[in-house]
């Protein structure tokens, strides 16, 4: 799936950018160029990451009808997204052609799924990860502006979600749907039924959503990225004045 990407015609040169800039030991999400959003949404389909099109800011409202939508320019535009989305060529052009301002969503669960935790907390384990030679996959951030706090960063990896055997699929505390996320300050794990943004996206108030990895990067195993992940967000969600004491706890060695 993913891990031939990097090969494949059109998707190499921007990726590859990329690539050469995060070896370069920066994981400040600033700093990964801008592509095209054709490209870019066409580079996430082939490395098998499932689309369909979501709705998009108007101003600080919604693209959709909904008077006080909860979760402006962050939802698919249809109610049978997940059997909408798709990694076909043809149909993700025609979407982007024919819907400019448009966000899109991939539908976790099929093919992979995303750990999703605050950026700050992202950032750290991305940090540590990177350090160890652990492989880490496809990284996106979304939210606030650089320096801010805010926002969220979403690592990719394989899915656990769709088992040969049904009665080997297994539901965790983790697991986060749409009308889930609040419930979910910390960790969220994206698998069966659920969706997040993908890069290029726009959100009200100027946020947008951009890679820190490409999707030329093979996915993981999400159980190699969870130790981190979760030791951050608990650094993470511990007040300055616990910081002492909160150092004996949770050394910061690997």
């Amino acid at each position: 799936m993913s891990a031939g990407f990097g090969r494949r015609a059109g998707g190499q040169g921007r990726f590859a950018r990329i690539s050469q800039w995060m070896r370069g030991g920066h994981t400040d999400e600033t700093a990964v160029g801008d592509g095209g959003r054709e490209d870019l949404l066409l580079a996430t389909a082939a490395a098998g990451l499932p689309l369909a099109p979501a709705a998009h800011p108007v101003g600080y409202r919604c693209s959709c009808d909904r008077v006080g939508c909860p979760t402006p320019a962050r939802h698919p535009v249809s109610w049978a997204w997940q059997t909408q989305s798709t990694t076909d060529r043809a149909q993700v052009e025609r979407w982007a052609r024919h819907q400019p301002d448009a966000n899109f969503i991939t539908a976790t669960g099929m093919t992979h799924d995303v750990l999703d935790v605050p950026r700050e907390a992202g950032r750290e384990a991305l940090d540590r990860l990177l350090a160890a030679g652990v492989e880490v996959g496809p990284v996106a951030v979304t939210g606030g502006g650089a320096g801010t706090g805010e926002g969220r960063m979403m690592f990719f990896t394989l899915t656990r979600g769709t088992p040969q055997d049904e009665d080997e699929w297994w539901p965790c505390a983790l697991d986060c749907h749409p009308e889930t996320m609040d419930e979910h300050p910390g960790l969220r794990w994206h698998c069966r039924g659920s969706y997040v943004l993908v890069p290029p996206a726009a959100l009200p108030g100027e946020e947008r959503v951009e890679w820190v990895r490409g999707p030329e990067h093979p996915l993981p195993d999400p159980l190699s990225l969870l130790e981190a992940l979760t030791d951050a967000c608990a650094r993470h969600h511990v007040g300055a004045e616990d910081a002492d004491a909160f150092e004996t706890t949770w050394p910061h060695g690997a």
